[in-house]
């Protein structure tokens, strides 16, 4: 089914939008999870709430790509697991990726943060617009899909 036709069944409130969102998405937006929780039911969970959040949204979000509108919620909603476990004294192999990324992940939302937050995605837009095609792929598995490095390196034929 096309993006389009899904978000249309969540603008009709057709629960139906939920189960083709899961078939298309489901193993991506796991996936996702799973990379930065390295946890199943944590994974699960947040996937769960990715669905929740998306029936809750949509409408009146209309996104323009529903992959990317999903695995930006679930994504953030794995941050938000992690940084819970973190607090508990969890450990979680997604620290180092995560860490890697503590500068740049927004915690609060004042207008002075949004900004520098827009500021700085612009300047990572730019800086990868200026990279070789395989170095943005590498940096986008790595950063969005959470990617670990030994895989990185075994898909890449390189060295972590």
């Amino acid at each position: 089914m096309k993006d389009s036709e899904i978000i249309a069944l969540f603008f009709a409130r057709e629960e139906t939008a939920i189960a083709e969102t899961s078939l298309k998405y489901g193993r991506l937006l796991q996936s996702i999870a799973y990379n930065i929780l390295a946890d199943i039911q944590d994974s699960e969970e947040c996937v769960s709430d990715t669905y929740l959040q998306a029936w809750n949204s949509i409408p009146p979000q209309k996104p323009e790509s529903l992959s990317a509108y999903l695995g930006r919620i679930v994504r953030n909603l794995a941050i938000n697991v992690w940084h819970k476990n973190r607090a508990q004294k969890r450990y979680n192999p997604a620290d180092v990726m995560l860490d890697e990324l503590g500068d740049i992940i927004p915690t609060a939302a004042t207008v002075e943060e949004e900004i520098d937050a827009y500021e700085l995605a612009r300047h990572i837009s730019s800086w990868l617009r200026a990279l070789a095609a395989e170095d943005r792929i590498v940096f986008v598995q790595r950063y969005w899909y959470g990617l670990p490095l030994k895989k990185l390196a075994a898909e890449h034929r390189t060295s972590a």
